[in-house]
């Protein structure tokens, strides 16, 4: 009987220490596991347009003939950047070479002619009406041989403007006919994004207005630039209008027909927001956890929130929390609903002031 006695007691004290103790262990007991503190407060977010755009060149062309000729010489590489006025391609051009030897021949005729009716003209042996006449023939055999020349010239097809020369298949030998594309030629050095706004927003559009834009071939890079021109018609079936934006493009990155998403700033508004770190995201919604005082001590209450815009380390909360809402800045994911919790730790406020800085 003693025996059971003293089993008894020393169960009593077992228990008894683990309800003192239960708070030493991790997320256990009234005192519950430390977690940072986040206050929820004021923070500026822009107010953006967002759209989706196409890249193109600030001028593209396609190198075309208008005359169905052979190439006789290639003077290009495929993507070589190439100045204005360039030679590209020379055509076969024998019939336009022989009229520019029979002018040449023309013009040394009615030279030789002029300068010797010239000379009996001074000597008194031929008339003024003579040498008017030679000298007219002359005129005549030069335009001639301008205009033989400029056929000739038109043989040679020519860069109309600096640029980037895209793929080509054409080799000397090939016959090219009329609207046939020998090679295409952009200037992309910048780069224009032609995209749709509400007409809603026309009074806050207009030219040298910034944009910043992105592209998934760069991440999250950030490329910016300018509203250069809007359209002067609405659609009447989208209610939009068109705007060009340009944006500077010195590495050539941004090829013209790239997908690019553009956000047209509008200005600043002011919102409730919580560092990234308070915001768990499950689904299609989102929540944190708010600090607040139970029936044990400080816990950590569960509340779904609507999230909006997200920058320099903080998350716009639109519906949820108030101003002065005290959540839970880390270690979401060793709670559970309800729990206690104790506060302490690092400052999770501080932390993404920090990486808000860095961006």
């Amino acid at each position: 009987m003693l025996g059971l006695m003293i089993v008894a007691l020393v169960l009593r004290m077992a228990f008894a220490d683990d309800d003192k103790g239960g708070g030493r262990g991790p997320g256990g007991g009234a005192r519950g596991q430390s977690v940072s503190e986040a206050v929820a407060g004021p923070k500026e977010f822009s107010d953006q347009i967002r759209v989706l755009g196409v890249a193109r060149g600030r001028r593209s062309v396609n190198i075309t003939s208008t005359t169905s000729e052979l190439i006789t010489r290639v003077m290009f590489m495929d993507g070589q950047r190439v100045a204005a006025g360039a030679p590209l391609v020379q055509l076969q051009a024998r019939e336009e070479d022989a009229a520019i030897a029979e002018a040449r021949a023309q013009v040394a005729r009615a030279s030789t002619m002029y300068e010797r009716y010239k000379t009996l003209n001074e000597r008194g042996f031929a008339s003024a009406a003579m040498l008017e006449q030679y000298e007219t023939e002359l005129e005549s055999a030069r335009a001639s041989l301008e205009a033989s020349q400029a056929r000739a010239g038109d043989r040679t097809i020519r860069a109309p403007f600096a640029g980037v020369l895209g793929l080509s298949t054409v080799t000397a030998g090939t016959l090219v006919n009329p609207g046939a594309v020998i090679t295409t030629l952009d200037d992309i050095s910048v780069v224009r994004v032609d995209f749709p706004i509400p007409e809603r927003y026309l009074s806050v559009l207009r030219p040298g207005v910034p944009i910043t834009a992105t592209i998934d071939a760069y991440g999250d890079e950030v490329f910016s630039g300018r509203i250069a021109l809007i359209d002067t018609r609405v659609n009447e079936s989208t209610r939009s209008i068109t705007a060009r934006a340009e944006i500077a493009n010195p590495g050539a990155r941004i090829r013209p027909g790239m997908a690019v998403r553009v956000a047209v700033q509008q200005g600043l508004r002011s919102s409730v927001a919580v560092p990234e770190a308070a915001v768990q995201y499950e689904g299609e919604g989102a929540f944190v956890y708010r600090i607040a005082n139970g029936e044990r001590g400080t816990i950590a209450q569960r509340v779904e929130i609507e999230a909006g815009a997200v920058e320099n380390g903080y998350v716009e909360i639109l519906t949820g929390l108030n101003n002065g809402d005290r959540v839970v800045g880390s270690g979401l994911n060793r709670i559970q609903p309800n729990a206690p919790v104790t506060v302490g730790g690092g400052n999770a406020q501080r932390a993404a002031g920090q990486r808000g800085a860095a961006q």
